[in-house]
């Protein structure tokens, strides 16, 4: 079974280095809505076309406005208020966003299950940096946002391969081929698809517990929000004094306070996450 593994992650290290790995591509909707947002002569009316295309997208979007991070004195109705709310840079990086989950579906039961997974933990990581980046720092709370939901982007073409291969492999050792490879594959995922320069190093620096950069950044957000979630469990990084982690320095977070103890935070951080359920 080590053989498997071996060849899985030689056969995906040389396409990545040969520039032959096959990467997904961005939902069709994302890519509007990011062409939209980049275009100055645009206004609001464009991205409400666009995204009004996509039900469950539009409806998602008027959820997230009346959410508790966002809700005003009127109740948003309509895909136009909730748009004119969020603003079009925040309103494009959210769909882009949302409209990602759709790739994280596959026909076999063990690799759906998987893909599933790795969306739902993107969409609770991407939570709490929108909470970490609105209360610690000067960062964008809509590029948190979306540095938390493609961290694991890298997983996709991994689990895609084991299932148009329909590789036999334990959970485990799939675990150890998806942990070595993903942040490579994920960097040149976010490459590809032209993502700000400050994301795309996100899958690559977000697990360097010791990184040291001069301020802090999404990397930072993306691993502290990690390791929140991890708080009290036996995960590995749990094991590591908290205290040399310096992205909490950058941040201005004592290591020791569990976010979550923080009642008024703690209900920001679950509305957050509830938003891309």
């Amino acid at each position: 079974m080590s053989n498997i593994v071996e060849t899985i992650k030689t056969d995906l290290t040389d396409a990545i280095e040969n520039d032959k790995l096959v990467l997904p591509t961005l939902p069709e909707v994302a890519l509007q809505v990011r062409e939209i947002a980049e275009n100055e002569d645009s206004a609001i009316i464009d991205l409400v076309k666009v995204i009004s295309n996509d039900t469950a997208l539009s409806a998602r979007i008027i959820r997230v406005c009346n959410s508790p991070l966002f809700r005003g004195s009127r109740a948003i109705e309509n895909l136009n208020m909730a748009v004119s709310r969020l603003g079009m840079a925040y309103t494009s990086n959210l769909a882009m966003g949302l409209a990602m989950e759709q790739m994280f579906q596959a026909t076999s039961d063990m690799i759906d299950k998987r893909l599933r997974a790795t969306w739902q933990k993107s969409t609770e990581v991407a939570g709490v940096c929108h909470v970490l980046a609105q209360h610690y720092t000067k960062l964008k709370p809509d590029q948190a946002t979306l540095a938390g939901l493609v961290h694991l982007i890298g997983v996709l073409p991994i689990l895609r391969y084991v299932e148009d291969r329909d590789i036999q492999i334990s959970g485990i050792m799939l675990d150890n081929v998806i942990e070595e490879i993903h942040p490579r594959i994920g960097a040149a995922i976010l490459q590809k698809w032209d993502f700000p320069k400050e994301l795309q190093n996100v899958p690559l620096e977000y697990a360097n517990l010791h990184r040291e950069v001069p301020g802090v950044d999404y990397a930072d957000l993306v691993l502290v929000a990690n390791l929140q979630l991890i708080a009290g469990t036996d995960h590995p990084w749990t094991e590591v004094d908290w205290k040399t982690i310096s992205a909490f320095d950058r941040l201005g977070l004592d290591p020791e306070v569990d976010m979550s103890e923080e009642e008024d935070l703690n209900a920001q951080m679950e509305a957050a996450m509830a938003l891309l359920k």
